[in-house]
């Protein structure tokens, strides 16, 4: 067993999310405890819930983390690009770079079933990574580079178009290296602008007024028993 360490009360909640994070690489978020968080961060069993009240709080702290490192990946992809339309190619790259760089955070945000609403920086930071796309859209339409109309139902296409090949990629699904993958990411991408050119969004059973629509593309969290 790893020894007690003391920590001052600003690193102990770093390394309790460190070693969460190391955890569900190792034995996903089935296997997810807090008392093996503790154990493997050499505290008592006590001792993470100075700063989570569960581990579903833990959790969503790991998915707000993932979301922020998410925003910035798909900003700074995206900073290459000369027009709107390859800001928003590029952007989609910066989602599946950041999967396969941070996959645990990955499977946190978007793999667990429901969750309780009361954590407010999850869904804060949630809603902040899914503007970027949203915006990267809407300034692709302006270019008249998309299809006028609601940017909503456009922006859910592209989302699932990266999270797929994400998804596929971190489960083992694609047969690529991390650059053919992105090769792919940018391939795909480009097939999907073009064809979304002639793609009549205005009427379509698609569009939802913004009341109906989900705030965040959500890390969902189910209550997990404490261990």
């Amino acid at each position: 067993m790893p020894p007690k360490r003391s920590y001052h009360h600003g690193n102990l909640r770093q390394a309790l999310l460190d070693a969460g994070v190391a955890l569900i690489g190792e034995v996903g978020p089935k296997g997810f405890t807090i008392r093996e968080v503790a154990r493997r961060a050499g505290v008592s069993h006590n001792a993470p819930y100075r700063h989570f009240r569960d581990k579903d709080e833990l959790l969503a702290v790991i998915a707000a983390e993932g979301f922020e490192r998410l925003a910035v990946a798909m900003k700074r992809s995206a900073t290459e690009g000369g027009t709107a339309i390859d800001r928003l190619r590029l952007c989609g790259c910066g989602y599946v770079d950041f999967a396969l760089r941070w996959p645990q955070h990955f499977i946190v945000m978007f793999d667990l079933p429901s969750a309780p609403e009361d954590y407010s920086r999850r869904q804060i930071v949630g809603k902040n990574a899914f503007q970027i796309l949203l915006d990267f859209i809407i300034d692709s339409q302006k270019e008249g580079a998309l299809p006028r109309g609601d940017p909503f139902p456009l922006a859910l296409m592209a989302w699932s178009l990266v999270h797929g090949i994400a998804k596929l990629a971190t489960s083992g699904h694609l047969p690529y290296t991390l650059g053919q993958t992105l090769d792919f990411t940018r391939w795909a991408s480009q097939a999907f602008v073009s064809g979304m050119k002639d793609l009549t969004v205005s009427g379509t059973r698609l569009n939802l007024s913004p009341k109906k629509r989900p705030a965040v593309p959500r890390a969902e969290i189910r209550p997990m028993r404490s261990s």
